[in-house]
Order: structure tokens, then C-alpha cells, then sequence
């Protein structure tokens, strides 16, 4: 089977995800004005963004920023190829309401992935 990522590596990968469509929501979806008044603005169009960024990476080059940052990559579980654009939408989706993502199997992959038929591995 495939070597399990640590948690950590998980977490930082997601945060870099997040915090960079953070950035960019507000930087061009909060308006203008100070920084406080800017942030409530921004929270519906980070999780656009990360949904949008999050399952095109995956789907075209097999991870997201985060994962290249942090050296993860997605494949499919059963063969450890490539993702399918229909699996990486699906674990996306499931990624995004938290809980799916950080209750793990004795595979230690999350319910995201046992729904879309993926694991996260190690690019090294």
C-alpha cells in the first residue's frame, strides 16, 4: 500500500491552500477600506476560490499549491495514477466541511478521499 503522510504535513499543505485564496479574496473580492472591514467580506470568496483552486490543481497536475509546496501529491488509491477530474471534484467537495478531512481509516485516509477513491503520498 502507500506510505501514510503525517498529519502535519496535511495541515500545512490545507493552511498554505487556504491562506493564499484568503489573500487573494482580499485583495480583489473584499472592497475597499481598512483592513477590519475588509475581512468579513472576504469569507465567502475564499472558500470559492479554494474549491476552485483546490480541485483544478488536483485534477491537472496532481496536487494543489500547498501539496507542491510541502512535497504531497494526490493519486488514485486503487492504481496510484492519476486523478480523475470527477474524484478530485468530489474530494474536494468533501474537503471543504473540515470534519471529512481529519476523521482517518486504518489506511489514514480521510472520508474525502475513501468517497473519491484517492490518497495523498509523498512526492519524494
Amino acid at each position: 500500500m502507500f506510505p501514510r503522510v503525517s498529519q502535519g504535513r496535511r495541515l500545512l499543505g490545507i493552511s498554505l491552500d487556504w491562506l493564499a485564496c484568503y489573500a487573494i479574496a482580499l485583495g480583489f473580492f473584499a472592497g475597499g477600506g481598512a483592513f477590519t472591514d475588509r475581512v468579513p467580506q472576504a469569507r465567502i470568496p475564499v472558500l470559492i476560490l479554494l474549491f476552485a483552486e483546490y480541485s483544478i490543481f488536483v485534477a491537472l497536475g496532481g496536487s494543489s499549491f500547498g501539496h507542491r509546496l510541502v512535497g504531497l501529491k494526490v493519486v488514485r488509491f486503487s492504481d496510484g495514477g492519476a486523478v480523475t477530474p470527477i474524484q478530485s471534484l468530489i474530494r474536494t467537495a468533501l474537503l471543504l466541511p473540515l470534519i471529512t478531512a481529519i476523521t482517518f481509516d486504518e489506511n489514514g485516509r480521510g472520508i474525502n478521499e475513501r468517497f473519491s477513491n484517492t490518497v495523498l503520498v509523498s512526492r519524494r
